[in-house]
């Protein structure tokens, strides 16, 4: 296994390094589509919440793999929109985000919209016995609440936002999966790529989950 990772360590190292960057890039990219389509659902606006509602059932039932492989075919290849200049794996890593932080964007929406259910009502009257409109009120009142009640299930967002990256090597982004898949190819060791792997994600995903069941304890709601 050691020879193994000594003949891959910069390859491997590299790979989870494209992974962090795509859950980072696409953490931050889902995180503020998720808050406005929150707010759209939300909305006292019907149109909005229509179409926040439609976004979710979209994105949330569509799988990401189809996803992924329509901004790479559909919107690069067919149509030509290369977002900047670059290469084909620029070019595809770029998409990849795009296309991460749409479909996480809908869970995203979903648990704020729940941590927004649990702001009192009174909350959002007095708001706008202030003075404050939907939007001031949504901002300044309501969703810093909401986020201190959610962030335990945003967290596990995160996590899973961590894993689904690996579905951007449909599309050629040479990140950890990607990586995996093609040492299997050339390699005899299976059980061993996969133990180096797997403990990669774990060594990933395990921080985060702590240190969001911290914030979680730390800024805890008081009810």
């Amino acid at each position: 296994m050691f020879d193994l990772i000594s003949t891959y360590q910069s390859r491997i190292f590299d790979a989870f390094w494209v992974t962090i960057k795509l859950t980072f890039f696409s953490a931050i990219g889902s995180l503020i589509i998720g808050t406005v389509v929150a707010g759209m659902r939300v909305s006292p606006i019907p149109v909005a919440r229509w179409v926040g509602a439609a976004y979710v059932s979209v994105f949330r039932n569509t799988p990401l793999t189809l996803i992924l492989v329509f901004t790479s075919i559909g919107l690069y290849t067919t149509l030509g929109w290369t977002l900047g200049s670059g290469d084909i794996k620029v070019i595809n890593y770029r998409w990849a985000i795009i296309g991460l932080s749409i479909y996480t964007a809908a869970f995203v929406c979903e648990s704020l919209r729940s941590g927004i259910n649990t702001v009192a009502l009174g909350q959002s009257e007095a708001g706008r016995s202030l003075g404050f409109g939907f939007a001031q009120n949504l901002r300044l009142i309501v969703l810093p609440q909401a986020f201190r009640a959610v962030i335990a299930p945003l967290g596990s967002v995160l996590i899973a936002l961590t894993k689904n990256s690996t579905v951007a090597s449909v599309i050629g982004v040479v990140e950890a999966a990607y990586l995996m898949n093609d040492m299997i190819e050339s390699e005899a060791a299976l059980l061993t790529i996969g133990a180096i792997f797997a403990l990669g994600f774990v060594i990933l995903t395990l921080p985060t989950g702590l240190f969001f069941g911290w914030l979680a304890k730390r800024y805890e709601v008081a009810r």
